[in-house]
């Protein structure tokens, strides 16, 4: 049997960020990692010499992520999106209204609907998200944007920003927040994501966090309302006072004996989590160049091109990612991988004779869970009542972030709930 202050279960970017924490604070931390190496949604896969990462990842500027990751010393090297864009309608393409001049001139918009439009992107860099209360997504939508044509690219802007397609049940208050935080700024990585990972567990191991890749934990350890320590798979003993979970709402529920108890039932039972298809593609060239950022505002789709600024390649070789953002429900990923095919094809026809790697992942998880109507509470952890010692972090256990920005903000809210216990 060892002995440590806490153990972090999870060795992705919230349990990275939470383990050093800790550690910084003066206690003996052990992470655990059940994969053969850290990094989670966030690890970067490299084929034939190209960088993928899992999924779209974009880091925004005004983001928890961006400013914890610099306070920790973490270096952030990066570069814009494009900045050009194309807009799908009906499987055709034409320019995206994204400025105010082609905003003006856009065939998409009647005349009082570039006027709307203009006055939604004022509005949203202004507008304290907050206003829009307990409103869904689509009930604030429909209330406030009444052009047909400006719902559907405002929508378009939110599944990009959110990651997300869900408009019944996504809060329009977080997502508008997200929106205004995405248009102050993203990054694609230099390296991918994993460039992130490699100096967070180079951090972590000079802060003394003792790391174990490739262990499974089978159950998290209580008595009389009291963390106790850890069951390993191979059936090895921790004690630990204080556990950090960052697995998901319904792994973390099954290691918990008696959870059914607990607020972790609740959490697991109104988790509602965000998916996508994703393509990712390394090119030696692109077939029509220009062509690097396209939407489609009619189906829940994107395509960037991320080597336009962003290097992810040895040796000069494109990449672009296509995302279909998957609604609730089941999906089939032969007909999504088809969708998005489809879509590269009216982006770039010929462009299946210049790949030299491919990527396709059919339902990634995006996030565990989303801010939405029917949750009881919005702020999720740290704490878990009922069993002290033990807290949760991850892109589900926010208190009003989403994404890499909630895993983020929960792995520093559980840190220094410890921490504040000495």
């Amino acid at each position: 049997m060892t002995k440590y202050d806490t153990a972090v279960i999870g060795g992705g970017l919230a349990g990275l960020i939470a383990a050093i924490e800790v550690a910084q604070g003066g206690k003996q931390v052990v992470l655990l990692e059940r994969a053969g190496r850290l990094g989670g949604r966030a690890m970067t896969n490299k084929k034939n010499g190209v960088l993928f990462n899992l999924g779209g990842h974009a880091l925004y500027r005004a983001g928890a992520a961006y400013r914890i990751l610099q306070e920790l010393g973490i270096r952030i090297e990066g570069c814009a999106p494009p900045s050009k864009a194309s807009a799908l309608w009906n499987n055709k393409l034409v320019p995206m209204p994204a400025t105010a001049l082609t905003m003006l001139t856009s065939k998409l918009l009647s005349w009082s609907g570039k006027l709307g439009l203009l006055r939604l992107v004022m509005r949203l860099s202004k507008m304290d998200a907050n206003q829009a209360g307990a409103a869904s997504l689509r009930e604030w939508a429909e209330r406030e944007i009444p052009d047909p044509m400006v719902r559907h690219i405002f929508y378009g802007l939110c599944r990009t920003a959110t990651y997300g397609h869900d408009t019944d049940h996504q809060l329009a208050t977080p997502v508008l927040a997200q929106v205004q935080r995405a248009l102050k700024g993203v990054l694609y990585l230099h390296g991918g994501w994993q460039t992130l990972i490699d100096q967070l567990q180079e951090k972590a191991a000079r802060a003394g966090v003792h790391i174990l890749s490739g262990v499974d934990v089978k159950e998290i350890v209580h008595a009389h309302g009291q963390v106790k320590g850890l069951l390993l798979a191979n059936d090895q003993q921790l004690v630990v006072s204080h556990v950090i979970s960052t697995a998901s709402p319904s792994e973390t529920y099954k290691l918990v004996p008696n959870a059914e108890q607990t607020i972790l039932k609740q959490w697991k039972e109104e988790a509602r989590p965000a998916k996508a298809a994703c393509l990712d593609l390394g090119l030696r060239k692109l077939p029509v160049p220009g062509r690097d950022f396209a939407l489609a505002l009619d189906q829940p789709i994107y395509f960037s091109h991320h080597t336009l600024n962003a290097k992810l390649s040895d040796d000069g070789t494109l990449v672009v990612h296509l995302m279909k953002y998957n609604g609730p429900g089941e999906h089939n990923p032969k007909a999504d991988e088809e969708m998005l095919t489809a879509v590269m094809n009216t982006l770039h026809p010929g462009w299946e004779q210049e790949v030299v790697a491919r990527q396709f992942l059919p339902n990634i998880t995006v996030a565990h869970d989303t801010l939405h109507k029917g949750k009881s509470k919005l702020m999720t952890g740290p704490v878990v009542a009922g069993i002290r010692g033990l807290y949760v972090a991850g892109d589900w256990a926010s208190h009003g972030e989403m994404l890499a920005d909630a895993s983020a903000a929960s792995a520093r809210r559980a840190a220094q709930a410890i921490l504040k216990q000495s």
